[in-house]
């Protein structure tokens, strides 16, 4: 799921060096902290967080397939 997410930021920002994606795991959830540049901020949240929504709607499906949640957080 962390490359999946380091993929889709990667693609989508100016400066993809400074994308990190941190993950935090649980027994039935892990969360997954996206971090990027500053100015980058606003492409991965898109208007109206319709970017953001697409990526965890995205991972959704993916961790559903392995039957374990996982949370999409973008950090500032």
């Amino acid at each position: 799921m962390k490359d999946l997410i380091t993929y889709i930021a990667k693609a989508l920002v100016d400066h993809p060096d400074q994308v990190q994606v941190s993950e935090v795991e649980g027994n039935q959830t892990s969360v997954l902290e996206l971090k990027v540049a500053k100015e980058d901020l606003g492409k991965v949240i898109g208007k109206q967080g319709r970017t953001a929504r697409a990526m965890r709607t995205i991972l959704g499906a993916a961790s559903a397939k392995v039957r374990k949640r996982t949370v999409l957080e973008i950090l500032e």
